[in-house]
């Protein structure tokens, strides 16, 4: 797992530091699902992917730009290349690139680096014996610095965080301040950081949640899928290029309840 740490921190910081110069600067066109993609979302999926062939040729792939199968590999990295491309062709600095891996269809690590914010979130989590590799004790670090959610009660001095088809919430009084970042897994990540109480997001993709799901469980938050069947372990030969997983996350279990009531209609947008 140190190799592994090591491999998402260069590879990360190499293909961040080239999206940095791309930065506010290229033009997106739209996909098929209506998100946006760029040359820079290409090159770095191509670099992402490359460099995992490199160095962990076992392992399987899945990412946002080109494979949305799992075919079942017993380590499986899903990669975002650029979560948050509509921040990154606007100018606006909150963008990154999210790294999980899986084992046996369940993430176990997660590396997100927001190469403008000069912020990496890491984790190790998991409920599995793992016995090709060693695991860490269950942690998540910003900047290598031991992270945890936080333990205060809602409040109008509290963040929680929407996306952009989770607006509806608003319409009703809502236990705390409303955010939106608009990019998924630092939505996510605020709540492991403490800086948030809570997240959701209507029609996440799983780019978007395999690394965030063990980092944000790693810092003691609570992580609801609001689908009626869980997200993982994932199903071999199963495409998820289409798949919305809604969820919700709170920085602990206790909030669930307070928060859920709120977000439990976007259940109807999970589609898979």
């Amino acid at each position: 797992m140190t190799d592994i740490l090591t491999f998402a921190q260069t590879t990360t910081a190499r293909v961040g530091d080239y999206l940095l110069t791309q930065f506010g600067q290229v033009q997106a066109s739209r996909k098929p699902d209506g998100s946006l993609v760029t040359q820079a979302d290409q090159w770095a999926d191509r670099e992402i992917r490359e460099a995992i062939a490199s160095t962990f040729p076992s392992h399987g792939v899945l990412t946002e730009e080109t494979e949305h199968v799992f075919h079942g590999s017993q380590w499986c990295w899903v990669i975002d290349p650029l979560d948050g491309t509509t921040n990154f062709t606007r100018g606006i600095p909150v963008w990154g690139i999210s790294l999980g891996l899986l084992y046996k269809g369940t993430p176990v690590f997660g590396y997100v680096h927001f190469p403008p914010l000069g912020q990496s979130f890491h984790g190790f989590y998991s409920q599995l014996p793992i016995t090709d590799y060693p695991l860490p004790n269950t942690g998540a670090f910003l900047n290598n610095r031991p992270i945890h959610t936080s333990p205060d009660a809602p409040s109008q001095n509290h963040f929680f965080s929407l996306c952009a088809r989770s607006t509806d919430v608003m319409k009703q009084p809502f236990p705390c301040k409303i955010r939106m970042l608009g990019v998924a897994s630092y939505n996510f990540l605020a709540v492991a950081s403490g800086a948030a109480l809570g997240a959701v997001e209507a029609t996440p993709k799983i780019w978007d949640l395999a690394a965030v799901w063990v980092i944000l469980q790693a810092a003691g938050g609570a992580w609801v899928s609001l689908s009626k069947e869980p997200i993982f372990p994932l199903q071999a030969l199963k495409n998820y290029g289409s798949c919305s997983l809604p969820t919700l996350v709170a920085s602990r279990a206790e909030l669930v309840p307070e928060f859920k009531p709120f977000v439990e209609f976007l259940g109807n947008k999970a589609s898979c």
